[in-house]
């Protein structure tokens, strides 16, 4: 048994910018994979903001996150949508472009797809 371990995403082992400053990546790896707080200020779009860095046509990445502040909205390549908000618990297959609605920074804790997104 490993014993009990405590991180902190307030002291995050590495922080990911995203293009523009419009927001960032904060993430702590844990021995099932990376956990990440994503901040996501008013403006931001994934096609924008992300893809220069993952250089991918869509986000290739499956989320599993929880919403704690701020709405976004996803469209999957094959024009699914959905929006998400304050308290929703999301699960995104890879092949989706995102953006944030609203003046709010969209803030998001993602336990699956945030090991390698961002990522330069």
């Amino acid at each position: 048994m490993a014993g009990l371990i405590r991180k902190s995403l307030d002291s995050p082992e590495e922080t990911r910018p995203f293009e523009g400053g419009t927001g960032q990546l904060q993430l702590v790896n844990m021995e099932a994979g990376g956990v990440g707080r994503a901040t996501f200020l008013p403006g931001w779009r994934w096609s924008e903001h992300v893809k220069p860095i993952a250089k991918t046509d869509s986000c290739q990445a499956s989320h599993m996150g929880y919403f704690i502040s701020g709405r976004m909205k996803v469209v999957m390549d094959d024009g699914e949508e959905m929006e998400y908000g304050p308290g929703d618990f999301g699960i995104m297959p890879p092949g989706h472009d995102a953006w944030i609605l609203g003046d709010e920074p969209c803030v998001v804790i993602d336990w699956q797809g945030f090991a390698d997104y961002a990522k330069r």
